[in-house]
């Protein structure tokens, strides 16, 4: 299923005993636009302190109440490593953070998490996406001793997550000229794939959103708040408006992407699972 960052901005989040606060924002891996963290703003309870939580221990929401369940307690979380949200995050602080809580590294293989699709395919071993607490213990000892070591290899990395509310605004040039802003993101809840950049074209032509799937962006320009996507301005006029208040249907999906003449990201997942 498909949902708006924006919308899910709203959630809260429910540790094992209790409420820690609400969604403030998401960092996503600039490299395979996945979600790796969500920021959530702990408000009274840590005195206004953010946190990340990671995808490893987020249940599926529930649409009813607007609470994501996370598999962590109270504790965990007001002991974890602390994070500057004004600063980019490290990959020692990934490393700290991951070592913490005892999961493995979500980089290094072919899928977008490790070599699979999904974060739960991971922690093999543990229940509902990390949440015995036997396992956690060992898997934490483990990834401790060997974080030090992990953090020396990393230290000259590059930042490489970036936080979506700074990404929205965004300047959006296409292959023949400038034809709008980044105006949000539809995100996949299973994976936590970023699937499509929301384009709001008004300052173009009026009164008219579409979706870019990030394989059809050509480059982004951190530096000047840009993204170039390799489409033309006519090709993007032409196609399939979003409507933000509805829910995206798959029909909708493949009549975007062949609008555009591309496979859909499900075919590619499928083959994917087939040849193995």
């Amino acid at each position: 299923m498909l949902r708006s960052v924006k919308e899910l901005e709203k959630y809260s989040v429910g540790a094992t005993d209790g409420t820690i606060g609400t969604i403030d924002d998401f960092y996503f891996d600039d490299q395979d636009w996945v979600i790796r963290y969500v920021v959530v703003d702990t408000g009274a309870w840590l005195t206004g302190r953010k946190v990340l939580i990671s995808p490893f221990s987020i249940g599926y929401s529930d649409q009813a109440s607007r609470v994501f369940p996370v598999s962590i307690s109270r504790e965990q979380i007001k002991n974890s490593p602390s994070i500057d949200t004004a600063k980019p995050v490290s990959r020692q602080h990934e490393i700290r953070y991951l070592g913490y809580y005892g999961y493995p590294y979500y980089w290094g293989g072919a899928g977008l998490w490790g070599g699979g699709a999904f974060p739960g395919a991971m922690l093999a071993g543990s229940a509902y996406g990390g949440s015995d607490a036997e396992y956690l213990r060992a898997a934490a000892s483990n990834a401790r001793i060997a974080a030090d070591a992990e953090e020396k290899r990393h230290k000259d990395d590059n930042p490489h997550l970036r936080i979506c509310n700074a990404v929205e605004q965004y300047h959006v040039h296409a292959a023949d000229g400038d034809i709008g802003h980044v105006d949000g993101f539809l995100v996949e809840e299973q994976s936590w794939a970023i699937r499509y950049l929301i384009l709001n074209t008004s300052n173009w032509w009026i009164g008219h959103q579409v979706l870019v799937a990030p394989d059809w962006i050509g480059e982004v320009s951190w530096a000047y708040s840009k993204v170039t996507v390799s489409l033309d301005r006519q090709a993007i006029k032409d196609a399939p408006a979003f409507d933000p208040a509805q829910p995206l249907e798959r029909d909708e999906e493949v009549d975007i992407y062949a609008h555009y003449g591309h496979r859909g990201y499900w075919q590619e997942k499928r083959e994917h699972a087939g040849s193995r």
